[in-house]
């Protein structure tokens, strides 16, 4: 399995100057590591995918003021989130045709990150940066693929699927 994962890395800045030391950040998770833990997650999750030769997603590490942004724009809650998932894949949209949909990679959808939220979320859970980022990646993962936690127990569900996601590259919660 093919995956096209684009990072975005729009938050050294402005995070570096607010919350945490250079030392840090520098190459925290660099692309190469995020593309590996994408197509892992994705193999992994496969029943759930709709067949394909390859798959993409974007990335974007930025910070609370951007999330708020978008947070206001798209779900009318004007706060930072921790992390925003905005699927490509819709129920009752239409599909081009078959052969069109064999020669591109399919689409799966945008996941934005709040480093600045992440960082105060792993101080406070007592775990690395790198921990709580791969966390939310994992939870916007599951988003763009159709999961949802409207009810305790299907939030329950998704976090034990995050753990999972998590342990197959030595990353305890």
């Amino acid at each position: 399995m093919q995956v096209e994962v684009s990072v975005q890395d729009c938050f050294y800045t402005a995070f570096q100057s607010a919350t945490a030391d250079a030392e840090e950040l520098n190459g925290l998770i660099p692309a190469e590591t995020w593309e590996i833990w994408f197509e892992q997650w994705l193999e992994t999750l496969s029943p759930d995918l709709p067949p394909a030769d390859a798959y993409e997603l974007s990335l974007r590490l930025t910070n609370d003021a951007e999330i708020q942004a978008l947070n206001a724009q798209y779900r009318h809650q004007n706060q930072p989130t921790d992390v925003l998932a905005f699927a490509a894949l819709e129920v009752d949209c239409p599909q081009p045709p078959i052969e069109f949909l064999a020669s591109l990679p399919l689409y799966l959808g945008d996941i934005v990150i709040s480093v600045d939220t992440a960082y105060r979320q792993a101080q406070q859970q007592g775990h690395s940066l790198q921990t709580e980022l791969a966390w939310l990646a994992a939870h916007g993962l599951l988003h763009l693929l159709g999961w949802d936690h409207p009810d305790e127990a299907s939030l329950t569900q998704m976090l034990n699927q995050q753990e999972t996601l998590l342990m197959m590259f030595g990353l305890n919660i």
